[in-house]
């Protein structure tokens, strides 16, 4: 073990080793996600590998090392296993279904310990050593997955997630990237293009030879463009995110966009990398070729003039983009540009007089009533106008269509209320055309009510006096189970969502997996805890505000 850790310290990270990693299962590797893929929220941490739409398959650990953390949660990677290896890189299994033998009875037994299905443990460098392609699990779908497939990561030792395939795992790809969208945006308010100062869609025209060309535009001052691309694979259909992006003007290079590696730290300001405005508007990812101030991503390289082009009157000027896979499959876009310096045509005239500022460099408090938001120094990435308007217990703060560097917080003052109502009361975000409330974390200090949130748009004050719903799946009372391996359960909560969950039999702690895709409680019987003939079962679920239920049942085992 002292030499293990002499090795890491010493040999640290070599230049992404090809033989050291194996593939963590035993079928073709067919991505449904790749490293740096755009998510909503963030980049893609990881490979995520097709399981043949199956739950179970064996999971290997890609080398020796040993187990320097499991997690399981409801949500995110669901079950998840890290491996730390001795060449200083850590691998990371996620969305299983179950570990194997050893490592569930060790985590099994952290669990009936803490009395909690989700728990996060750290076992020392001796505790749980893993061989060269050793079985450590089975894939599964578990926490926040769409559906089965197992995530996985190599992370560099400082924690920032890196691209598997810089480590010679091999994926069937000979398909080009392709682009859907181009856009052109001006720098400032004395950018042109095609007679306006605004994000200007442009004529992308297919070529036969696989790239694209583009309309000939007019342009003036300082401009910067935008595509919307995907990679595609031999035997997946799915659209995948791109390896690089590099951008040339009149043939000398602008800007370089690489995927290697991202740290968590920066994956969230995925935000100023897109344009948000359209995404929340066409759910399409435009992705800058350009960097705006208070973008900290480190993905970018060779930004000259920070992937702006500077476009004089009566040039003639050619702006090129080329956009690789991690295979080297390449597509081009071909942007002709006029420099041409014309009357701005004005469509509309944004009115802010009803707006409040807030600022990026300092606080901004917007108060009415009793309900006030807090936006602190640097939660917007630009001096933003915000519609703000308070209706009695709603709160209006415009559309969701500025990105926000960190949460905003609402605050509701509830000293007007009545006291027995105080406790059921939350804060609700409308979603969608029907405007639905959906439940926002909510905290209470004294009086005031509060939530944190990086999405504007219209929110209130509701109230949940519901408790939440428990039904037997596989069970009634009094019945005979003796041939069951799984308890299972259904439980819901129409409102507020559940907060926590308690099982007991016979006033002994028994634990149950929650699935909230499915809203089941499961026990498995061959946990070996309920050894009695008759046994009282007992299960008490709490939503968000604190509203309880409570079940109670006999069943019977031999």
């Amino acid at each position: 073990m002292l030499l293990f850790l002499i090795t890491c310290s010493l040999h640290g990270q070599s230049e992404y080793p090809q033989d050291y990693f194996r593939h963590p299962l035993d079928i073709p590797l067919v991505l449904s996600g790749t490293f740096g893929e755009l998510r909503s929220t963030h980049f893609h941490g990881g490979l995520d590998i097709k399981t043949q739409q199956r739950q179970g398959l064996k999971v290997y650990a890609a080398a020796e090392g040993y187990i320097s953390r499991i997690k399981i949660s409801h949500f995110g990677y669901g079950k998840a296993i890290y491996i730390t290896h001795p060449n200083g890189y850590t691998t990371v299994y996620g969305h299983l279904k179950a570990f194997s033998k050893r490592l569930e009875d060790y985590i099994k037994q952290c669990q009936y310990d803490k009395e909690s299905f989700e728990v996060e443990v750290f076992p020392h460098t001796e505790e749980l050593l893993i061989t060269p392609d050793e079985v450590i699990a089975f894939s599964g779908n578990t926490g926040s997955s769409g559906g089965p497939h197992l995530h996985f990561e190599i992370r560099d030792n400082e924690e920032r997630p890196m691209n598997p395939l810089l480590f010679g795992m091999e994926v069937k790809d000979s398909k080009a990237p392709y682009i859907s969208g181009v856009f052109a945006y001006p720098k400032d308010k004395n950018a042109i293009i095609n007679g306006k100062n605004e994000r200007v869609p442009l004529r992308l025209i297919p070529q036969k030879t696989g790239d694209y060309a583009v309309e000939k535009i007019s342009a003036y001052g300082n401009v910067g463009f935008g595509v919307i691309s995907f990679d595609k694979q031999d035997l997946a259909p799915n659209n995948n995110g791109v390896s690089n992006i590099q951008t040339f003007f009149n043939e000398n290079k602008s800007l370089e966009i690489d995927f290697k590696r991202i740290s968590f730290e920066e994956t969230k300001h995925i935000k100023r990398m897109v344009d948000y405005e359209y995404y929340v508007r066409k759910k399409a990812k435009i992705q800058k070729l350009f960097i705006e101030k208070n973008n900290p991503l480190s993905i970018y390289k060779d930004a000259y003039d920070n992937g702006y082009v500077e476009v004089k009157d009566s040039t003639s000027s050619v702006y090129k983009v080329r956009i690789r896979d991690y295979h080297q499959n390449e597509s081009w876009v071909v942007i002709p540009i006029d420099g041409k310096l014309e009357t701005i045509k004005k469509d509309s005239i944004l009115d802010v007089s009803k707006k409040s500022l807030v600022s990026t460099d300092s606080a901004t408090k917007l108060t009415s009533g009793n309900i006030t938001v807090d936006f602190y120094q640097n939660t917007v990435y630009d001096d933003s106008y915000i519609d703000f308007r308070v209706s009695s217990d709603t709160l209006f703060l415009g559309d969701d269509n500025i990105a926000m560097q960190k949460n905003f917080y609402i605050n509701y003052d509830l000293s007007n209320y009545k006291t027995e109502h105080q406790d059921k009361l939350y804060i609700a975000r409308f979603y969608g055309n029907y405007k639905k409330p959906y439940y926002v974390s909510t905290s209470r200090k004294g009086n005031i009510l509060s939530a944190g949130s990086k999405s504007l748009g219209t929110y209130a004050l509701a109230i949940d006096t519901e408790p939440p719903t428990i039904t037997p799946i596989n069970f009634t009372d009094k019945k005979w189970i003796s041939n069951y391996r799984y308890l299972e359960l259904k439980i819901d909560d129409k409102l507020t969502g559940i907060s926590k969950y308690r099982a007991t039999v016979n006033g002994q702690w028994i634990l149950m997996e929650y699935d909230y895709k499915t809203d089941t409680l499961t026990h498995d019987f061959n946990d070996n805890i309920v050894k009695d003939t008759k046994n009282e079962l007992k299960i008490i679920v709490t939503d968000n505000v604190g509203n309880s239920s409570t079940f109670e049942a006999t069943f019977f085992r031999k």
